[in-house]
């Protein structure tokens, strides 16, 4: 399973960094892991998740 987060108007690099690092912790505990992620010129950025499933080989 796949969850996309996006994260709100963020002008600043290190903001952004600092954002996208909790978010990926957050879903970490969750149990997602982050696969991909794209800015958009808006200054917002689009996270895409995957759900880890344990016990499975990649």
């Amino acid at each position: 399973m796949y969850k996309t987060v996006v994260i709100g108007y963020t002008p600043r690099a290190t903001s952004m960094a600092k954002k996208v690092e909790n978010m990926a912790n957050q879903m970490l505990q969750e149990g997602y892991e982050l696969i991909t992620m794209s800015t958009t010129g808006s200054g917002k950025a689009i996270l895409v998740f995957k759900k880890v499933i344990l016990g499975m080989d990649d």
